[in-house]
């Protein structure tokens, strides 16, 4: 049992000393292109897929 404890503390120590970290500031500007980019690209899907979906449904209408 001793062990498993010594080994989480030598973690933690681990990431508190020896880890670099992503200041916070670089850390909001990457998040905040990562949103913005999943939103236009996610629009972009649901644009092309809401056209398809109506040329599709004109086709069938056209054959039946």
């Amino acid at each position: 049992m001793m062990a498993i404890i010594t080994y989480i503390k030598d973690a933690f120590a681990e990431l508190k000393n020896h880890v670099s970290w992503t200041p916070q500031s670089e850390l909001l500007r990457h998040t905040t292109v990562v949103v913005v980019f999943s939103i236009i690209f996610s629009l972009a899907i649901w644009g092309a897929d809401s056209v398809l979906s109506r040329i599709v449904k004109f086709y069938f209408q056209l054959i039946s």
